[in-house]
């Protein structure tokens, strides 16, 4: 069966709806009865509703994502274990890979949705110990040179 590769807003919708249950559109695309990635995008230029659906779809996803990251690193149920002693020992690979997935929802978060999630960068210029900056204009006066009396005679 080949992929589809007509648009319709049905498919597009679905495709969306995936999308904000937190699936990538590279794992959507691989599925038999999906378009390729290279359809979705022509569609998306092409057809301003899917556009808008899919910013929505993506708005949604990085909120998702936003969410898993607490669901991560309130989870320590897997932190320790019991060795054949029964001393209780703190796992480190879990924990360190409980860092790696909240490291790269945070990450993708923000570059899903970087006015919502993103760092946001403040710029501010004082003068000197804090204080307002402060203006100084220099004012150039140009005057005539003084025309000696002598110089027209000659």
């Amino acid at each position: 069966m080949a992929r589809p590769s007509d648009y319709s807003l049905e498919l597009a919708a679905l495709i969306c709806d995936r999308m904000a249950e937190g699936e990538s559109l590279r794992t959507i695309c691989k599925a038999d009865d999906m378009p390729a990635r290279s359809t979705v995008f022509l569609w998306l230029a092409a057809h301003k509703e899917f556009s808008d659906l899919y910013a929505r779809a993506t708005d949604a996803r990085a909120h998702l994502l936003a969410e898993e990251i607490l669901q991560i690193s309130d989870d320590g149920s897997n932190d320790t274990y019991r060795d054949s002693d029964g001393n209780v020992m703190t796992d480190h690979d879990v924990i360190a890979r409980s860092r790696l997935r909240v490291d790269s929802r945070k990450w993708l978060a923000a570059r899903l949705a970087p006015r919502k999630y993103g760092d946001k960068i403040t710029q501010e210029h004082t003068g000197a110990d804090g204080g307002p900056i402060k203006q100084e204009v220099s004012r150039i006066e140009l005057v005539a040179a003084p025309f000696p009396a002598n110089m027209g005679e000659g």
